[in-house]
Parts: structure tokens; C-alpha cells; sequence
């Protein structure tokens, strides 16, 4: 399998530091997560129904009712590419690598091209994956953008799958309501992990033309979403007050964050989204490791094409400290030149 973000763990093997004194910011998903309510015992005694008000929920809050609720995103990752017609197909890069993962597990011609290229490969193409907002990078494409390549797809047959895990903190920027009407080639993945703070809940949902929407269903067999991960995203989707603070706590956090990582980015390249910033440099690495060594961990991408850090949000005041004091002691003097002028 794929390494991701998380491996908190094997961080604590590597470095012999224990797991509980680690300050875990490698993995994007917001430290504010939605505030579980009590589990009926009902939800945990009887099997899970599909007429209990979560796809309702979901429909108000995604704005279309063209969807079906899977075990997260993954689920659809692994399968749309045995359920689309086998073929050219591009993925944005660099974005998260279970995408073109999967579409060369099923046998298509994948190729990866910058955001830059979009306009130009689009008309090359049978399939197109985008990560909007993109990930690692918080890079977003215009939905102006996303429309016209899907019409043009259209036109040839072709297909748009756009994964929209990180779209919930700046939900102006979906094409979601478009997925099976307007754009029938349209396919859209959401997932209530990130913004919601509830990755370990499983929870995910794909916006989609009938006929795919029927087969994901089946493919997931019975019981794709146990009760009580039900009940909570089904309360989660429908508390927009809780959704408005937590918008506005998550870009001012992560306003923060840039500003506190600025040491380490002499010529202001980081880019920001609500629940993580992007730090371009070749020094990825040693960072990553200066960092580790005092128990911090942070995702350390290393492809030629992608070569920086995601730092995700700390969650407590204490945590915020603990960061900015890294920060400073590897931006000080002494350690540019213990490390070469690297750190």
C-alpha cells in the first residue's frame, strides 16, 4: 500500500520518542473535529438502515441528491477505474497518489501534467482527475475552468473526476450540484474526514450519474457505513452554525500558521489552504528530520516534481508554542550552520 500522513508510530520507532509526545501535523485534517454526540446503544445493537436521514442530510448540505454514501472517498479511488471505459487518462500532479494508483492498477494509460497544462491536455484525454483544492500544493482551478473541460470531455465522451476532499473549508469553489445533470460525465468525491475532523469515521460520499452511482452502491455491498458513523455525519452535515465558526477558526489558523512557518521560507513560496500550508523547498528533508527530533511530525514529499513540506494545523495553544519554538531553534543562527544552511 501507499505511504500517507499519520504514521505517528513509526516516527516514535525511528526516533525513540514516545507516541504520546509527538505533535502529529501530518496529515491535513482539521484538529477541531466535529463534537461526537452520544451514540445511541440502538446504533450500535441493530444494522445500520439507508432511510435514516443521512443521505437527506447530505443532499442539503452537498446541494444535490445525485449521490451515494460509501466508506470515505477510497472506496470510489479503488473502483471508478474498473467502472469507466479503460483509456488515456491525465492526473493533475503532484496530488495524492492513491489516483494514479488505482487508474494504472486497472490497466489505463495514465499521465500526469502540470495545472498549467490543463487547457492543452484536455482534449488528449478519455478521463481527467483533479484534486480541487489539490493536495499537497493548495492548488484550485477556477470552477469556470472545470466546467469548460468537462463539456469538452463530454463532447468526446470523455469523463471528469474531480475529488473535493479538501473543498469543504471554501465550498464556493465546487462544481458538486453539476455532477449527473448538467455535466452527466461529471463524477465528484467528497468525504467528511478533513474538514470535519472525522477521518477515522469513514465517511464519504460521491456525486455521480445514475448508472455509476448504482454500481459504486453495489460494489460496497451491504452496510457500507456502520450506524453510529452514520449518526454522526448525519448531525455533522446538518449543524451549519458549527460549519460557519469553524470556516472562520480554520482560515485564521491557517493564516497563522503561514505567518509562523516564514523563517523557513525566505522567498514566500508556502501557499495556504484553510487546513494545511504548502512549503516548496529543497530542504524538505532536512527539515522534516530537524523537526522529527523534536517529536514534530510533518509530511515530507520527496518526487522531483513535488519537493516540500505540508504542515497541517496544531490544535491547541500549547501545540501553536511548541511549533513556533521549533520553528525559531531551526531558523536560528547556529543551526543554519550546524546544517549546512539547509535547516
Amino acid at each position: 500500500m501507499l505511504e500517507h500522513g499519520g504514521r505517528r508510530r513509526a516516527a516514535a520507532r525511528r526516533y525513540a520518542i514516545p507516541e504520546a509526545d509527538w505533535l502529529d501535523l501530518s496529515t491535513g485534517i482539521s484538529p477541531h473535529a466535529y463534537p461526537v454526540p452520544a451514540i445511541a446503544a440502538e446504533d450500535w445493537l441493530r444494522l445500520p438502515e439507508d432511510d435514516d436521514g443521512l443521505l437527506d442530510a447530505a443532499a442539503a448540505y452537498y446541494g444535490t441528491a445525485r449521490l451515494v454514501a460509501l466508506a470515505g472517498s477510497q472506496p470510489a479511488i479503488q473502483g471508478l477505474p474498473f467502472l469507466l471505459p479503460r483509456g488515456r487518462v491525465g492526473v493533475l500532479a503532484p496530488t495524492y497518489a492513491e489516483h494514479p494508483h488505482h487508474w494504472q492498477r486497472a490497466g489505463h494509460d495514465v499521465i500526469r501534467f502540470a495545472a498549467a497544462a490543463l487547457p492543452a491536455v484536455a482534449d488528449t484525454l478519455d478521463t481527467l482527475v483533479i484534486c480541487q483544492p489539490n493536495n499537497p500544493d493548495a492548488g484550485c482551478i477556477a470552477p469556470a475552468v472545470l466546467i469548460d473541460v468537462a463539456e469538452r470531455l463530454q463532447a468526446r465522451g470523455g469523463h471528469l473526476v474531480v475529488d473535493e476532499a479538501f473543498i469543504d473549508a471554501t465550498p464556493d469553489a465546487s462544481v458538486i450540484t453539476l455532477a449527473g445533470a448538467r455535466l452527466p460525465n461529471l463524477v465528484v468525491l467528497r468525504s467528511l474526514g478533513k474538514f470535519f475532523g472525522l477521518a477515522g469515521a469513514r465517511v464519504g460520499f460521491v456525486a455521480a450519474r445514475p448508472d455509476l452511482l448504482a454500481a459504486l452502491r453495489e460494489a460496497a455491498g451491504p452496510w457500507p457505513l456502520c450506524g453510529p458513523a452514520r449518526t454522526v455525519a448525519r448531525r455533522a452535515l446538518a449543524d451549519t452554525a458549527w460549519q460557519d465558526v469553524m470556516r472562520r477558526t480554520l482560515a485564521e489558523a491557517s493564516a497563522r500558521l503561514a505567518r509562523l512557518l516564514a523563517p523557513l521560507d525566505p522567498e514566500d513560496m508556502r501557499r495556504v489552504h484553510p487546513l494545511f500550508v504548502w512549503l516548496p523547498t529543497p530542504a524538505a528533508e532536512s527539515i522534516a528530520a530537524a523537526l522529527a527530533r523534536q517529536g514534530i511530525l510533518v509530511r515530507h514529499f520527496a518526487a522531483p516534481d513535488c519537493q516540500g513540506l505540508r504542515f497541517g494545523l496544531p490544535g491547541t495553544e500549547n501545540d501553536w508554542q511548541r511549533l513556533d519554538a521549533a520553528i525559531r531553534a531551526l531558523s536560528s543562527p547556529a543551526a543554519r550552520k550546524d546544517s549546512g544552511g539547509t535547516a
